[in-house]
């Protein structure tokens, strides 16, 4: 299911809303521990997982490049949230019967170019993560990423084009 997009005074906010049928607990597991993190967005490692703490994003290009990030506010197994360049990430895990919602919001200044191709690359490292909850990590699977930028792409597009 596509993210919905909201156009606020400040911006844009981007939610994804997956249903995953784990605790909370696992979750969470999945978002801040290093080694799970590595199977669904291996650009993100934790370095020091509290408010005021740091994640680091590795460029993946070869250079040895890694970019600080702020973790904005950590509310275990509840909130991550976290600088994501000039926006904000954030993550909210709510107790559900059959396991948890997770919801992924992107807080966005102003759309670009880029907008629709970090928006794709959201759905499918989340579509990754499921997968590595029900115990079958998979590769970025690059023909879903095509798929998903085309759709983000005309959302963007329609958003940029109302002004």
């Amino acid at each position: 299911m596509l993210a919905s997009i909201q156009r606020t005074d400040a911006g844009y906010i981007v939610r994804f809303d997956r249903h995953l049928q784990h605790a909370v607990e696992k979750v969470w597991a999945a978002i801040t521990d290093n080694d799970k993190l590595a199977k669904w967005m291996p650009n993100l490692q934790i370095n020091d997982l509290r408010s005021g703490g740091l994640i680091k994003f590795d460029m993946k290009d070869g250079s040895g490049t890694f970019i600080d990030m702020e973790i904005l506010e950590c509310i275990p197994y509840s909130v991550l949230e976290f600088v994501w360049g000039t926006d904000r990430v954030r993550f909210e895990l709510y107790p559900e019967p059959e396991g948890c919602l997770l919801v992924l919001k992107e807080y966005i200044g102003a759309l670009s170019d880029h907008t629709s191709k970090d928006l794709s690359g959201w759905h499918v490292c989340l579509d990754m993560m499921s997968a590595l909850l029900q115990g079958q990590p998979m590769a970025f699977p690059k023909s879903d990423w095509e798929k998903w930028h085309a759709r983000y792409k005309e959302e963007v597009d329609r958003f940029q084009q109302e002004g």
